[in-house]
């Protein structure tokens, strides 16, 4: 009995790794994307980052006091690059996503560094949320929302 027990616990448990581990094809198009978009933001390419938001897109930054939309996407980058940062590295770590006819949402962790000159700036780790609509072929992020996390995640 406690075999059978142990058995059937190791093969579900194998079935909920399998189970988590598939994506649909809009998912892995949807993350890919997410990792576009932040070469976008080392490279500081404004108009490729714009390309990426849908003209409805509303979202809520960790660094804003209120939800903003378009025009003000690339607010933040530039409030860093005019004090001299850029993004030295980053590392996207997915947490969760789901895909349902038009729409794919994804939550990640992202870990990045903004450094000067001399490469001095502490790393940051906040929470994202995208949620991304198809637009004829491609994906548009049409909304959002960030948290600062207090700690670093190693």
């Amino acid at each position: 009995m406690t075999r059978n027990i142990a058995l059937a616990a190791v093969l579900l448990h194998c079935m909920a790794a399998f189970c988590f581990a598939q994506q649909s094809t809009a998912e892995t198009a949807v993350w890919k994307l997410e990792h576009s978009y932040w070469e976008e933001v080392k490279a500081v390419d404004l108009p490729a980052y714009r390309a990426l938001w849908h003209p409805n897109f509303v979202g809520w930054p960790y660094m804003s006091p209120k939800p903003v939309r378009t025009d003000h996407i690339t607010d933040w980058i530039t409030a860093n690059t005019t004090k001299g940062l850029h993004m030295e590295s980053y590392v996207l770590e997915p947490a969760d996503s789901e895909a349902t006819e038009n729409l794919v949402v994804v939550h990640y962790w992202l870990t990045s560094a903004w450094t000067d000159k001399d490469r001095h700036g502490e790393p940051k780790t906040s929470r994202i949320t995208h949620t991304w609509i198809r637009v004829g072929n491609s994906w548009q992020i049409i909304g959002g929302m960030s948290s600062l996390e207090t700690e670093v995640r190693k």
